[in-house]
């Protein structure tokens, strides 16, 4: 399950999900916007703002609702929301791709489920992951967790793997999407036994 960013359910957002059904694999897109899509960030999160959170996170579990076990949570940004939420809060969750974004794990829990893998990749100067806490959200999830990996890649683009975006970076988006199939064969592999 595959959770946008704040511009919305965007074509970028939907050809990474095309790569990953490319692979082998079932993805579903929500429209946790109701069809709303932005040109920037700030208007997008205004927008969330106003819907509210909490609303953005219901409807990602309504969408979640039925998704069988072993499933793999992937957020964007503000889409990590939900999906660090799905992947903290149900039980047989497969594992969780936090992209640009991390929320302290208290925010959903104690700690992260035991034996559900997650990765946390971001450029290591988008100033949204570093200068908004994210980043050290990310560094006590990787220490306090041997489930949880920190990705760090060269640049500072925030929307770096949707080619839509200014910050689209093609080089960085290719080692984000080996990042995630490698994850998705983990749980694969580990569902297989």
């Amino acid at each position: 399950m595959l959770f946008h960013h704040a511009l919305g359910l965007t074509p970028g957002v939907e050809t990474f999900a095309e790569l990953l059904r490319a692979a082998g694999h079932t993805v579903s897109t929500p429209d946790l916007f109701e069809g709303r899509t932005f040109d920037d960030i700030e208007a997008g999160v205004d927008h969330a703002s106003e819907v509210g959170f909490g609303t953005i996170m219901r409807r990602g579990a309504e969408a979640a609702e039925g998704t069988p076990a072993g499933a793999v949570y992937i957020g964007f940004s503000l889409g990590v929301v939900p999906a660090q939420r799905l992947a903290q809060t149900t039980p047989g969750a497969g594992g969780a791709v936090l992209v640009s974004s991390c929320l302290p794990v208290g925010e959903f829990g104690e700690s992260w489920p035991e034996g559900v893998p997650v990765r946390v990749l971001a450029t290591a100067e988008d100033p949204y992951f570093v200068d908004e806490g994210d980043i050290d959200a990310a560094r006590q999830l990787a220490a306090d967790s041997p489930d949880a990996e920190l990705v760090l890649f060269p640049g500072s683009g925030h929307l770096f793997a949707d080619p839509g975006h200014a910050s689209y970076d093609a080089e960085t988006a290719g080692l984000l999407v080996d990042h995630v199939l490698e994850l998705l064969a983990q749980v694969d592999a580990t569902a297989r036994g």
